[in-house]
This record gives structure tokens, C-alpha cells and sequence, in this order.
């Protein structure tokens, strides 16, 4: 309390005692204060314990709109099976990227599990920051190779959720068959399709729309290039950095197929890519005709009207052996989890087919673990699985690498679009990077 010892007693005098009596009274009213107060603590106690074990589990993923509508029935179904209350939050790992080691920094988390890349979850998993989920999830579930990006050792950062495969080059099947096009069983055959397409004005733009937003989507172009032309040895000694973006058989994969196609009067006069455009948005102008073909992944069949009537074909010769590559979705727990027993067991349970079963069935998502039916898929899924077949699945290369290089290598693809004269300008900057 405020002000003077004396301001209490009367006249102002500093050893006021109070009488006998009022001092039974006081020391009676303590006793009675005592146990009231033990009393009510062990009534919170007993009537807050219960909250202990019904817990709310923090999620963040980057799902948001329809993506998130068709996740949120995978963590309904792990509250069903255990109890745990969950809130899931949609926030962009771009965000996340400079957010997080803020938050790690503190020895703090916005969550209990996150979904990020899988550079993301390995680096800070080896600094310390991601829980070992080594004797969490069954490794033996996954399909080969699926957690090789978040290992070091014996230890495992995080694990992969169900993913999804960028096998090339979706059209509407109606406006094909209207314009009695047919997907090309070879280069040639590509850039005549190309050419086709806009010689007879079937389109209002280019024929191909150029996804874009930070650059991602210009990034699984190239990789598909890479993999088709150059091979799954190539694909990894790019991503490992045993091979130099400048080395001539890298840089002839750019020059001989996609840089014609990029160059105006090569085989469109006007280019048969589009500008870089929002990839999102892209998609309804896509659909709507502006555009005939759009290179992106197995999400976009959640994202048109009529997913009967979407097909898709890989670009057409290249090596005998080809890759594909797979990109899954990949989730760590935070050492600093508030709920970490709990996030622990979504982890294993996100890597279960129970859960990819349940994911999978409502279209536009490949699993990463065996068990998983292929009855679980609608038809259109299915047979997108189907063309992993004969194929080495490689690992999303710019998120397996990260960091600087990442932004770097999504910058020079953009200026390529832009300009595809720069052609080595380009591969020295992604190498310097690399």
C-alpha cells in the first residue's frame, strides 16, 4: 500500500497496537483465511486438472480456401481417434521463413506442428530446434527415399505428409478434342502443338501460361526440363552441387528446349509463354481459354470446375530413363511445443495411411506411405499416381536446397522469362548461388 508506515494508525502515532480483543478477532478472521484460500485452491485445482488432458494442439500449414477445407477432416478424424482438440492456422511459409528463427531464437513456437520445406525443417532441426521424431514415426510406412530430406543421421527433423506430383503439362481435354488437337509424343511434336495452337488464334494469349508468384512455379518448369532431357542423375547432381549450372550439358538442356520456346519467332512469333502471372489466379484464365496448356502440380485438378474433363501429359522424348519429380508436404514439431507429447502423435499419425487414406480421396493429393489403396483415389488421382511409373521420383529441388539459393535461382528464372537472351548470365548467378 501507498504512502507513510504511520497513515494507518490513529493520530498519526507509529505504535498503535490494537486492543486484546480485536487482535483474537484478527488472528481468528487469518485462520479463517487460510483455509478458505486452501480450500479454493484445491476446488481450481480439481476443476481446471480435466483441461490438462483436453488439449488444444496448434497447427500451422499453408492451406487455406478449398486446400484447407480438404485437410481439415484428416485432423477431425486424429481429434475422433485421440480426444485432442487442435486450432489449425493458414499462414505462407514464405512468411514463416523469417518469422520462425524469431520465434526459435526466443525458444518459443507460434505452434506445435508446422508445415515448412524440407531445407527449413533439416537446418534448424540440426541447430537444435525441431524434435527427433526418429523413434515417433514409422519409417518403415513410407515409400523409399520419402524422409532421405529430413535426416542427418539417425535422426529424423520432421516427416512427410502426402504430396504431390509435377508430371507436366495440363490442357481441357473439351478444347482439344474441339479443336482436334492431341497431346505430342515427341519434342518436335511439342513445339508443332505450340505452334498449332497459335497460328490458328485458338487462344487470346500465348499458348502457355507462365505460373508465377515468388517464382516457384517457373522453378518446377525447368526441373521438369532437367529431369525429362537431362535425367534423375542430373536432377541430383544439381541438387547436391556435384555438377555446375554452367557445365555445357546443363546449360544445352536450357538452350536446345526451353529457351526456343521462350524466344519470340522460335517456334511462336510471340513467344509461346505468357508473362510470369499470379498462379493462383492463373488458373481461371486458364480454364476460361486465355491459355492452352499450364505446367503446375497435381493440386491444380482441386482447383477447376470440372476435374473430369482436365488432362495432363509429360513433355515427350528425353532419356531413357526419365524423373519425376514429387513434391511432398512436410511437417516438423518444434522443440519448444507446448503440447509436444500430443504433437508427437499427429506426427506419427499424419505418416500413417489411415490418415493419407482419408486425404487422398478427396482429390489432389499423391500418398507418401504404402497401405494407402488405390481404390482411395477418385480416377483423374489415380491416374496421376500412374505416372510415377517407370519413372525415378526426385525430390522438389529448390526446396531440398533452400536458403539463398532458392531465392536466387527463382529471381533468375524470372529474368530468363523475361529476357532469354541472358541465357549464361542466368546460369552463372543460379551457380554462384549454388
Amino acid at each position: 500500500m501507498s504512502g507513510s508506515s504511520s497513515s494507518g494508525a490513529p493520530g498519526g502515532s507509529t505504535d498503535y497496537t490494537p486492543p486484546r480483543k480485536m487482535g483474537r478477532m484478527l488472528a481468528v478472521l487469518i485462520v479463517l483465511l487460510v483455509a478458505t484460500n486452501a480450500v479454493t485452491a484445491v476446488t481450481v485445482y480439481y476443476v481446471t486438472a480435466p483441461t490438462a488432458t483436453v488439449q488444444t494442439l496448434r497447427v500451422i500449414g499453408p492451406w487455406a480456401g478449398p486446400e484447407k477445407a480438404k485437410f481439415l477432416p484428416v485432423l477431425n478424424l486424429f481429434h475422433n481417434q485421440t480426444g485432442i482438440n487442435y486450432e489449425y492456422i493458414t499462414t505462407r511459409q514464405e512468411d514463416l521463413q523469417s518469422l520462425l528463427p524469431n520465434w526459435f531464437a526466443a525458444g518459443r513456437a507460434p505452434a506445435d506442428l508446422i508445415f515448412m520445406p524440407s531445407s527449413f525443417v533439416k537446418q534448424y532441426g540440426v541447430q537444435g530446434h525441431a524434435a527427433d521424431l526418429a523413434s515417433t514415426i514409422t519409417q518403415t510406412n513410407y515409400a523409399a527415399g520419402a524422409l532421405d530430406p529430413l535426416k542427418d543421421g539417425s535422426k529424423l527433423y520432421g516427416g512427410a505428409y502426402t504430396g504431390k506430383v509435377k508430371p507436366g503439362f495440363w490442357y481441357n481435354k473439351s478444347f482439344f478434342t474441339a479443336n482436334n488437337l492431341q497431346a505430342p509424343t515427341t519434342f518436335t511434336g511439342f513445339e508443332a502443338l505450340l505452334a498449332d495452337i497459335e497460328s490458328r488464334g485458338l487462344v487470346t494469349n500465348q499458348p502457355i501460361i507462365s505460373g508465377d508468384g515468388v517464382g516457384w512455379p517457373l522453378s518446377d518448369v525447368v526441373e521438369h526440363f532437367i529431369a525429362t532431357y537431362g535425367g534423375p542423375g542430373m536432377h541430383r547432381a544439381l541438387t547436391a552441387g556435384t555438377l555446375s549450372w554452367t557445365d555445357p550439358t546443363v546449360r544445352n538442356i536450357f538452350a536446345t528446349y526451353l529457351v526456343p520456346t521462350l524466344t519470340k519467332r522460335d517456334v511462336c512469333v510471340n513467344g509461346c509463354w505468357s508473362a510470369p502471372r499470379q498462379w493462383d489466379t492463373g488458373v481461371t484464365e486458364w480454364w476460361a481459354g486465355d491459355y492452352a496448356l499450364y505446367f503446375m502440380g497435381s493440386w491444380i485438378t482441386g482447383m477447376v470446375p470440372n476435374p473430369a474433363d482436365i488432362g495432363v501429359f509429360s513433355l515427350p522424348g528425353g532419356v531413357s530413363t526419365q524423373g519425376i519429380v514429387f513434391a511432398a508436404d512436410y511437417f516438423f514439431v518444434p522443440k519448444y511445443a507446448t503440447q509436444l507429447d500430443s504433437a508427437k502423435r499427429l506426427a506419427a499419425f499424419l505418416g500413417s495411411a489411415a490418415a493419407q487414406t482419408e486425404q487422398v480421396k478427396v482429390g489432389g493429393h499423391i500418398a507418401t506411405v504404402t497401405g494407402v489403396p488405390s481404390s482411395a483415389y477418385p480416377p483423374l488421382d489415380a491416374s496421376i499416381a500412374a505416372l510415377l511409373t517407370g519413372k525415378e521420383v526426385l525430390s522438389d529441388l529448390d526446396d531440398t536446397k533452400g536458403g539463398t539459393f532458392q531465392t536466387t535461382f527463382w529471381a533468375q528464372l524470372q529474368a530468363l522469362w523475361a529476357d532469354p537472351s541472358t541465357l549464361d548470365t542466368r546460369l552463372a548467378n543460379i551457380q554462384a548461388a549454388a
